[in-house]
């Protein structure tokens, strides 16, 4: 449990608040804020709320979305992004989490390009915060809109390009357990110091929603042992972050859902 991270995307229809009372008290002992959570507080305000409650704070998703065809929106996301930096220093949070972005309408290529040039903009700014970034891939159905990184491999490519300490990868299970290289690839990042985070859901057969029916831990095909036991074995010690999205489990009792989450991390995760 010590390493157990709840992500408050996961428990949609609880406020911050009552998240935080409800992981704490049930013996969680980290916390990913989604930036909507937030409000009506200020980030400082947040991370003091967490801290109260013995929790501490490993990211703030999320920032990215750097593609567009037009300049003007993409200087206008990386202000965003300079904006979630200082949302993310004030909540305390190491790491920013970055959903890369695509733009329907130009190649990969360019959007890659793209993304490139945003988070080289942002890194002065990272520095200045002491807030990592921390490039997510993301699964290939999301390449046309949602992001042009979709493996380990192209992050970590991207962070050799950048070639900064302030950039890292945050390894999502939902999106990189396909890849046959992926025992590899994590050994690569985490021997150039580049793991910053690694999530874990279940991906359900048959999925109904490809963004909104995450499975628990579980209930479907992602071998979560084998790839925790992978990532383990690197010498990372980060949170194992559980990040479900699902119109079905926000549906439910969320403290039920709770103890399900505890029950599952420790069934088919360790």
């Amino acid at each position: 449990m010590h390493r157990l991270c709840i992500h408050t995307i996961t428990t949609k229809p609880w406020p911050l608040d009552e998240a935080v009372r409800n992981y704490a008290a049930a013996g969680v002992r980290h916390i990913t804020v989604w930036r909507d959570a937030i409000a009506p507080r200020t980030p400082a305000e947040a991370g003091k709320l967490i801290r109260d409650h013995g929790l501490s704070v490993t990211s703030l998703c999320r920032g990215g979305f750097f593609p567009a065809p037009a300049a003007a929106a993409r200087a206008k996301a990386i202000d965003e992004n300079r904006r979630c930096l200082d949302e993310a220093a004030a909540l305390g949070a190491p790491h920013l989490v970055l959903v890369c972005g695509a733009a329907p309408g130009q190649t990969l290529a360019e959007s890659r390009k793209q993304i490139a040039d945003g988070i080289a903009a942002l890194l002065p700014h990272a520095a200045a915060t002491g807030v990592k970034l921390a490039i997510e891939p993301l699964h290939p159905m999301y390449a046309g809109d949602r992001s042009a990184v979709n493996t380990l491999a192209q992050a970590r490519a991207l962070c050799r390009a950048l070639a900064s300490p302030h950039v890292g990868i945050a390894a999502d299970t939902y999106h990189i357990w396909w890849d046959d290289d992926l025992e590899n690839q994590i050994e690569l990042a985490a021997r150039e110091n580049l793991l910053l985070a690694y999530h874990i859901c279940d991906w359900r057969v048959p999925t109904t929603d490809f963004l909104n029916d995450r499975g628990l831990m579980g209930e479907g095909v992602i071998p979560l042992r084998q790839i925790t036991a992978w990532i383990n074995r690197t010498g990372c010690a980060a949170p194992i972050e559980v990040e479900i999205f699902s119109t079905r489990l926000w549906a439910a009792d969320q403290h039920a859902f709770l103890k399900n989450i505890i029950q599952a991390y420790k069934q088919h995760v360790l």
